[in-house]
């Protein structure tokens, strides 16, 4: 496989082709906006667009929603949220599907933290003003975002982002898609926390070891997965579109 590096004005950047990348396969954690093990908390103004829930903990570990249960009680309902609630105290078969789905997150987490690197050298990112193409990208610890940057690839291209530390986005900044890159298709596997500032906007799956914070009027078209807590200062989560393009590719190669 073809190896490249990518030289930013503050340092190196890996990254590999794209050619034979495969997909991180979330499974049934894909099923959710946001998955979190610890809790999810939001301000009055937050509005989520998909499935949210909590695992291996109660319903009262996520807050500031209003919760109203459904009649079965195997979800709840919140005006903040355009779709379904689910905690491990809810009534079957909802803890055994939440099991599976933290199952799975973890799962997809190791499956993108375990890529081969790029090359031996994982060095710390600054991402502010890149262009960067599919590919997967290695970091050494954290990675910051501090001005805009731009994800240049098609619908049926992988992007993986790999790092031990921190994954910073500062405010008013935002993550472009051109060419016809996917959301659904951009994996953030963060070994520390994420923060996503005030007025942010950000693309593609959070993946993320310990906490997810994202400030007052931050945007996310994506998911949270995150295996700590989960905090939202009125901020808007939408889970990104089905990634038809790369549905039909792979079709395409079984007909073939």
């Amino acid at each position: 496989m073809t190896k490249f590096v990518l030289i930013a004005a503050l340092g190196a950047i890996a990254s590999v082709s794209a050619a034979g990348l495969e997909a991180v396969n979330l499974r049934t954690a894909g099923n959710y906006a946001i998955l979190s093990k610890a809790g999810i908390s939001t301000g009055a103004t937050s509005a989520i667009t998909g499935d949210i829930g909590v695992s291996p903990i109660a319903a009262t570990a996520i807050t500031g929603f209003s919760l109203t249960a459904d009649s079965t009680n195997v979800f709840a309902t919140s005006t903040q949220v355009t779709g379904k609630v689910y905690a491990d105290d809810y009534h079957p078969p909802t803890k055994s599907e939440l099991t599976v789905a933290i199952g799975d997150m973890q799962t997809a987490y190791k499956d993108a933290a375990g890529r081969p690197d790029p090359i031996d050298l994982k060095i710390s990112g600054d991402l502010g003003g890149q262009t960067l193409g599919p590919g997967l990208y290695a970091f050494f610890s954290s990675v910051k975002i501090p001005t805009g940057l731009t994800i240049n690839g098609s619908a049926t291209d992988t992007w993986i982002f790999q790092m031990s530390g921190d994954l910073t986005m500062a405010a008013n900044t935002k993550v472009t898609l051109i060419g016809g890159a996917l959301a659904s298709n951009i994996v953030w596997q963060v070994g520390g926390y994420v923060e996503v500032g005030t007025g942010a906007h950000m693309e593609g799956i959070l993946l993320v070891k310990t906490a997810a914070k994202f400030l007052t009027g931050s945007i996310l078209n994506g998911r949270i997965l995150a295996q700590t807590a989960v905090t939202l200062q009125s901020s808007t989560v939408t889970q990104p579109a089905t990634d038809s393009g790369r549905l039909l590719a792979q079709t395409a190669d079984i007909l073939v």
